[in-house]
């Protein structure tokens, strides 16, 4: 019988992190999302359907922020998977407001500077920072709108799964034997 050594030998369980198929898929899941965002057509949304793009807007955010909290109640119990569930779930809802700021600058006096999807995405981000360089500014009031509710949404739902995050992982590390340690050396 073998004798385990450490990490690496460890099964998946409750405190050893994600199922060993999950983290493998972490990459490309955050990937495809992101060329998703760049490919996926949204001219159907936009100034000329309001009430659909507010609608599939809130829609969208209400079933990541459920999926947040699902996954923060999963991270704190321990249970595989929820690591790289929150990483997803966390670029997505950046994305789903990256997509909301790009619909929104179609309508003209909406932005000022924000012209492509990068420029969307790095105004996001800077939101998320709260940073600004001033090269891109909000001048309607769906773009202050939409603002309001990222600085909120951040807030609420990202700042509490960033804290999940960070206590699972650390959790986590806590349970694994030290490195090294136990060990010969030579």
């Amino acid at each position: 019988m073998a004798e385990r050594g450490g990490p690496a030998d460890e099964p998946p369980g409750p405190r050893s992190g994600a199922p060993p198929w999950a983290w493998p898929l972490l990459g490309p899941a955050v990937a495809v999302l992101f060329a998703a965002y760049f490919l996926l057509p949204v001219r159907v949304l936009g100034p000329e359907r309001p009430t659909l793009s507010w609608s599939v807007f809130t829609v969208v955010l209400a079933a990541i922020a459920a999926l947040l909290l699902k996954h923060m109640r999963d991270a704190l119990f321990d249970r595989p998977g929820a690591v790289v569930a929150l990483v997803s779930l966390m670029c997505l809802s950046v994305l789903v407001f990256s997509s909301a700021y790009f619909v929104i600058s179609h309508d003209p006096g909406e932005f000022r500077g924000l012209r492509t999807r990068l420029d969307a995405l790095y105004f996001t981000l800077l939101t998320v920072a709260t940073l600004s360089y001033g090269d891109i500014q909000p001048r309607g009031q769906s773009a202050r709108l939409v603002i309001l509710l990222q600085i909120l949404y951040t807030l609420v739902f990202l700042t509490a799964a960033a804290t999940s995050l960070t206590g699972k992982l650390r959790r986590t590390a806590a349970s694994r034997p030290p490195r090294g340690r136990g060990r010969g050396r030579g």
